[in-house]
């Protein structure tokens, strides 16, 4: 099972989006840093450009990944990755499955892969939505030592 602190460096982000309903494919193409903020905190940061439905437009977002008593997979000190705006995403579970609910839609995910490429997929299903986003990540770069 690889931590978030694993993965620390920038990597090269390929993402394809599949909306099911719209009856569209997208992709976006950029960068995702991984950047330790702290023992117990990893900054996660994207920025690229999507093409989605006949448009072009750049996107971004930060994540937190935060190491803390009584969140993970029931260990005791395991990691959540949060929203900048402090919300809770999902429990870090690599190689297993992890769910956001998000009222009225759920959305279900998987991380996996090893230190120099991995993948991110959610699905999301329900009344709003019904979408696939299949991200793939390879390390451009190690963290300075």
């Amino acid at each position: 099972m690889l931590l978030p602190t694993d993965l620390l460096g920038e990597w090269v982000l390929r993402r394809h989006v599949t909306d099911r309903l719209a009856g569209v494919d997208g992709t976006v193409t950029g960068t995702t840093t991984l950047t330790g903020t702290g023992p117990d905190e990893v900054r996660w940061d994207e920025t690229g450009t999507m093409v989605f439905d006949g448009r072009t437009v750049p996107v971004s977002r930060t994540l937190f990944v935060r190491r803390g008593p009584g969140t993970g997979t029931g260990t005791g000190l395991g990691w959540t990755v949060h929203f900048a705006d402090g919300r809770v995403f999902h429990d870090w579970v690599w190689g297993g499955s992890v769910a956001h609910a998000c009222s009225p839609d759920e959305y279900t995910g998987v991380l996996a892969g090893d230190v120099d490429h991995w993948t991110v997929r959610w699905e999301a299903h329900g009344p709003a939505k019904d979408y696939a986003l299949h991200s793939e990540l390879r390390r451009r770069s190690h963290p300075a030592d």
